[in-house]
């Protein structure tokens, strides 16, 4: 199940994001887990927005085996995680 969620964050979830433009590659820990917040969970197709009452956000925490950033972020990036590059900050 936790590859269906990564997949619909990456495919589904992220690309709704208002003015995404990738997500910051330098939000991990220094322990090899990596954190990132959504200001609304309704970027999930699958959440109807007549159910809620008011808007939520929600934080997401991807806990890695490994101790290096270097390697979590290369593992995310393998799945398709869509970090910013340096071209695309300027």
């Amino acid at each position: 199940r936790m590859y269906e969620f990564l997949d619909r964050l990456i495919s589904l979830a992220l690309p709704r994001v208002r003015d995404f433009r990738g997500l910051n590659p330098k939000a991990f820990d220094r322990r090899g887990n990596y954190s990132l917040g959504l200001n609304e969970q309704l970027v999930f197709p699958e959440l109807n927005p007549d159910k809620y009452v008011r808007v939520q956000g929600m934080n997401i925490a991807f806990c890695c085996s490994t101790n290096s950033d270097d390697e979590s972020r290369e593992l995310l990036r393998g799945f398709g995680m869509p970090f910013r590059t340096e071209d695309s900050e300027k």
